[in-house]
């Protein structure tokens, strides 16, 4: 996983609320074993309108989602993030987020920012006025900055420094890697092993 400190960029307005993970990633996209290629399946059924916001090359490139109320409810699938991050989005912006796509996204790298409803219909209208609006997500000072715009978002600490370090679930049991070899190789033989390389 990428370390997340301050990332600025441009954003994508999706004006909907209680948008699922089955809108996010439709179930036919589930069928792939590795955890990259999900992009092209992101929101699969509206991209192909072509009028869909992530459609229109004014957005090309953006890598904030700023999403309406209710992101990422319905079934657990981490496919939802993958498909957000292979897409090359690095934070989602909501005024509120479904548990489980929430805890989902911030082990998988990608930074869901809860923001207030008025803050968020306020950054979806600079971005809307002007498509090459950057915002800036500050996970270190935790805040969203953008043209006039400067709000503070919530994230504990230790949450936080994972995402600053760039560590996932792996990643935090890798750093006690000697303590776990030295504990296999103090145990009976005929007891079951991992394979620590």
């Amino acid at each position: 996983m990428e370390p997340f400190v301050t990332h600025t960029g441009t954003a994508v307005p999706l004006r909907r609320s209680d948008v699922d993970t089955d809108q996010i990633i439709p179930s036919d996209w589930l069928k792939r074993v590795e955890r990259t290629g999900f992009g092209k399946g992101l929101f699969a059924e509206w991209r192909e309108d072509p009028t869909f916001v992530l459609n229109r090359p004014e957005r090309q490139g953006a890598t904030v989602l700023l999403a309406g109320e209710n992101f990422g409810t319905g079934s657990s699938r981490e496919h939802a993030v993958w498909a957000l991050t292979d897409f090359g989005f690095k934070a989602v912006i909501s005024s509120r987020f479904a548990d489980i796509f929430r805890g989902n996204s911030l082990k998988g790298g990608l930074l869901p920012v809860q923001l207030p409803a008025e803050v968020v219909t306020a950054l979806m209208d600079l971005t809307d006025a002007d498509p090459t609006a950057e915002i800036t997500v500050d996970l270190d000072a935790r805040e969203v900055r953008a043209g006039a715009i400067t709000a503070p978002f919530d994230l504990d600490d230790f949450t936080r420094w994972r995402l600053m370090e760039g560590l996932d679930d792996i990643g935090l049991t890798l750093r006690h890697e000697e303590s776990v070899a030295s504990f296999e190789k103090s145990r009976p033989s005929w007891k079951p092993a991992t394979a620590v390389s």
